[in-house]
């Protein structure tokens, strides 16, 4: 081939030398060349189809790395100084206007119970009855928790306290929203350090992860003993009242935990009498 062309062909192809192999006649590559046109309309040689020439291949730019996505912003709450006592915290929380679930409670559900007693039931938040009433679990749910309690001798009004992780009820019965649950925790710290129970159940998922500060679904959260805070208080998770509403075969694996209960609590009395 005539150098000058050569050359083109090269120019063209970014190729800075060209070495041809034997065999491959020159004439070869003239003949299979086909004609590229530039942008601006000039005609030149395209890229001659010879497979044993040696070329340096134009590698493309990495492609620059993709923008990393915003983090969500999550609000935090201001810390607030919660009173030791039972009725400074009650008349705290009857106030309270720490979250926007104040703006749509008809009344705070503070808790029922006798304030020494061995067990603590912790729900997720208040009902429609419950925000009317001011008292947790008084709807068809509560009924159930009641009957749940008296099967291993039980009740709120003897031996058991009851309370919510949020004390004003979700909009629609929702589940309580992150920031909610935020600005509620130091009301349920409290209530359990005045309390100090001997074992907390907490009834369903919203409960459980609070108390437990874990993200796991239900069916990973059942079943283990768990402990909550510096008293290192025995935590056991079981199926919420209004699921087994929904779901009655569910409920003998809901006697199964309230069994345990049971059994717990006997055995947590048996240690204390003996350290009396």
């Amino acid at each position: 081939m005539n150098p000058t062309r050569r050359r083109r062909y090269l120019n063209a192809l970014s190729i800075d030398s060209y070495r041809s192999r034997s065999g491959v006649a020159e004439e070869a590559v003239e003949q299979i060349a086909v004609e590229a046109v530039s942008n601006d309309g000039r005609r030149f040689p395209a890229e001659p189809q010879v497979p044993s020439a040696p070329t340096r291949s134009r590698v493309p730019p990495p492609a620059p790395p993709p923008a990393p996505e915003a983090s969500p912003i999550i609000a935090s709450t201001p810390a607030v100084e919660v009173p030791a006592d039972w009725s400074g915290l009650r008349a705290m929380v009857k106030d309270c206007p720490r979250c926007k679930l104040c703006a749509t409670r008809t009344q705070t559900v503070f808790g029922v119970g006798p304030q020494d007693a061995p067990l603590m039931i912790v729900g997720e938040g208040p009902g429609a009855d419950e925000d009317l009433k001011g008292e947790p679990f008084v709807g068809k749910a509560g009924k159930l928790l009641d009957q749940m309690l008296a099967a291993i001798g039980r009740s709120r009004g003897e031996n058991t306290y009851i309370a919510n992780v949020v004390k004003c009820r979700p909009p629609g019965n929702r589940d309580p929203e992150a920031d909610e649950v935020a600005a509620c925790r130091p009301y349920l710290d409290r209530q359990i350090e005045l309390l100090k129970p001997r074992l907390i159940v907490a009834l369903g998922r919203v409960a459980a992860q609070r108390l437990l500060q874990s993200d796991a679904p239900l069916s990973r959260l059942r079943g283990p003993l768990y402990q909550h805070g510096a008293e290192r208080t025995p935590v056991l998770v079981t199926y919420h009242p209004a699921y087994l509403l929904r779901s009655p075969r569910e409920k003998s694996k809901s006697w199964d935990d309230l069994k345990r209960v049971h059994q717990l609590l006997a055995q947590a009395s048996s240690a204390a009498t003996a350290q009396a």
